[in-house]
């Protein structure tokens, strides 16, 4: 076709700018219609609200149930168990035709210990302390010990704050900073330091003072610059309510913003009732505006169902309520107020929220929960491995006035949480399918754990508690990615060796090391962690600038506190400070070795003192090149398996 039978660019420009205004014109007609939709009843068609009633059968479901403290059972080697979750444990064992384990040695049970606590190995002090203790309760003290210390509540945050999608930034596109999000995060290591009762820990999140505390709801992925921001308080509401079903209750509420769960007792009438509750706590949006805590509105819009989840399509009004299927009637039991919600939550009659924080209390020791999907505990669950256990530790929970460490102190007295974790099958045993904690399961740390143990072992980290974030530096190439002035070094070199928990947490960048290990991305609730073993992960204990610094500092922590050039001694410091134990007669004749013969190696390529990577700190060894392969075994053992896994 002929380029003179287009038409001119002026036509062009008038249909464009016809488009461009016609858009324009339909997105604010849309944001009038729907802000006319929040002061005024719903259209005379609208039909009314029908809900499949509860049934019996819904009712059977072992969540639903009611919750009764069982009797503890019989077993036959009573002399095994330490208390009676040792005892529902074995019955099981016993019945399946095994036993419990003996308990793991003394370093292995502090390295377990102080790692699920703290997120830190324990110090040589610490496991010298231990070994010579000789008092009956010795290990108990530890416990105690570790649950009395700042370190607590830096580890045990990052569980809670995986499950609240916590991060510092919006997300999306321009993924823009919240000033002060931050407090949250000290909020929650305060209130578990504290051993804040769960049940006024939960209450303060959802309706309590100080406000800080209800960041808890409002602190997840948003998008401040929408141009329709009734859809965004919209979306906020309805992925609020979504988190406090799956976190709280461990129902997948979600699922029900749109049309009925498709296959738990959970309707879409249900779901707006629940996000009743927080309507009048969410004001109207502004463009461009953070929203971090709640707050009482003095004229809340009206609560409603949303036809299809469509904030266009207002439905019938409704109350806030609660979901049926957790309470005790088939009616749903009315809320005037976040308060009256989490009464509700916390009483007695309420058979999920128990249920689901002692479970995640368990998952967070073991590795596993006693049911495997942590925020659901619908139809899909397969069920607890041991549903006495799970209803004994329920009731254990509120008789001991909801004290989570109260609960942790439980679980890591136990035989069961002391077992060894690397005892082989007997002969009776070798063809058989072993029960769950027929011995304590091997895990691999979590990405902030590796980075704080490599920090600790090297002598590097800084135990400074709370505050801003800090941004310790990052790759080049990396900090090409993001737009200007998105992540800005800390200028204190001191903040670079912070403990993760106090890393600055952008939702669209996750820092290497926790990329590489799985940390969750904060747009969504994180109940279990994924657990993946892939290359990259090798390539950045190996390769990158922070293990190399972290392995030449660990160099010199052992040079120094060896005090000696003797080699076996270095290996006896290096093994304490990475694996907290000692090594073994054939690994200190292999590393013996590998010293000697890396050391060789260097010295043959003639490269200048100033091109080897030298132990930082500790006294100078005359011999570059023995010194450049100490650094080198310090590298290996960060990458050993032994020193990513606790068993």
């Amino acid at each position: 076709m002929p380029f003179a039978r287009f038409p001119g660019r002026s036509y062009w420009r008038l249909i464009v700018a016809a488009i461009v205004m016609a858009s324009a014109s339909t997105i604010v007609r849309a944001q009038e219609d729907v802000a006319e939709t929040e002061g005024v009843a719903a259209p005379a068609d609208v039909p009314p609200i029908r809900e499949v009633p509860i049934t019996a059968a819904d009712r059977d479901h072992w969540a639903f149930r009611s919750i009764e403290r069982p009797a503890v059972p019989g077993v036959i080697n009573a002399a095994w168990p330490l208390s009676p979750i040792d005892v529902f444990i074995l019955a099981r064992l016993e019945k399946e035709g095994f036993a419990g384990s003996p308990q793991a040695d003394r370093g292995r049970l502090l390295r377990r210990a102080t790692f699920d606590l703290h997120g830190l190995p324990p110090t040589p002090a610490e496991l010298a302390g231990f070994a010579a203790d000789e008092r009956p309760d010795a290990y108990e003290r530890q416990v105690d010990r570790l649950l009395a210390s700042p370190a607590y509540g830096e580890r045990w945050a990052q569980h809670w704050l995986d499950l609240a999608r916590y991060a510092e930034t919006d997300g999306f596109e321009h993924d823009k900073v919240r000033s002060g999000a931050w407090k949250y995060r000290d909020w929650v290591i305060a209130a578990l330091n504290a051993d804040l009762p769960y049940d006024e820990f939960v209450r303060q999140q959802l309706a309590g003072e100080p406000s800080v505390a209800t960041m808890f709801c409002l602190v997840g992925p948003d998008m401040p610059d929408l141009n329709d921001q009734v859809e965004r308080r919209h979306i906020v509401l309805n992925e609020l309510t979504a988190m406090v079903g799956s976190v709280l209750l461990g129902l997948q509420m979600g699922c029900a913003q749109c049309h009925d769960h498709k296959y738990d007792p959970v309707s879409q009438a249900d779901f707006y009732r629940l996000r009743g509750v927080f309507e009048s706590a969410v004001p109207p949006l502004k463009r461009d505006v953070h929203y971090l805590s709640l707050t009482e509105q003095k004229s809340p819009p009206p609560i409603r169902f949303w036809v299809r989840g469509d904030h266009r399509r207002p439905g019938a009004e409704l109350s806030p309520g609660f979901p049926r299927i957790a309470s005790p009637s088939d009616a749903a039991p009315p809320a005037n107020s976040r308060s009256d919600f989490a009464r509700w939550l916390l009483a007695e009659q309420n058979p999920l929220t128990r249920r689901v924080i002692v479970n995640r209390l368990w998952l967070q020791h073991f590795g596993r929960g006693i049911f495997d999907t942590p925020s659901d505990v619908g139809l899909i669950n397969a069920g607890p491995t041991h549903p006495e256990l799970l209803d004994w530790l329920a009731t254990e929970l509120s008789r001991g006035d909801w004290s989570l460490k109260r609960m942790d102190r439980r679980i890591m007295q136990s035989a069961t949480y002391r077992q060894a974790g690397d005892i082989g099958p007997s002969d009776a045993q070798s063809n058989k399918e072993p029960p769950p904690y027929a011995h304590f399961p091997r895990r691999r740390l979590d990405g902030e754990s590796i980075r704080d143990a490599m920090l600790a072992a090297s002598g590097l980290v800084v135990r400074d508690h709370g505050g801003p974030s800090v941004m310790p530096p990052l790759p080049p190439e990396l900090v090409g990615t993001l737009l200007k002035g998105q992540w800005i070094e800390s200028p204190d070199e001191a903040d670079h060796y912070r403990r993760s928990i106090y890393l600055f947490a952008r939702r669209n960048l996750r820092y290497p090391i926790f990329e590489a290990f799985d940390r969750p991305d904060a747009n969504a609730s994180c109940p279990l962690r994924n657990r993946s073993t892939t290359a990259p992960q090798s390539l950045l204990l190996f390769n990158s600038e922070f293990s190399l610094l972290a392995a030449q500092h660990l160099a010199g922590e052992v040079l120094r506190d060896s005090g000696s050039a003797d080699p076996a001694r270095w290996i006896e410091q290096l093994y304490v400070r990475t694996l907290s134990r000692e090594p073994t007669e054939r690994e200190l004749r292999a590393l013996t070795n590998f010293l000697q013969s890396q050391a060789k190696q260097l010295a043959t390529e003639e490269r200048d003192a100033s091109e080897l990577a030298l132990p930082i700190g500790g006294f100078e060894l005359a011999d570059p090149y023995a010194a450049a392969a100490l650094v080198d075994a310090c590298l290996a053992l960060f990458n050993a398996n032994e020193f990513l896994y606790i068993d």
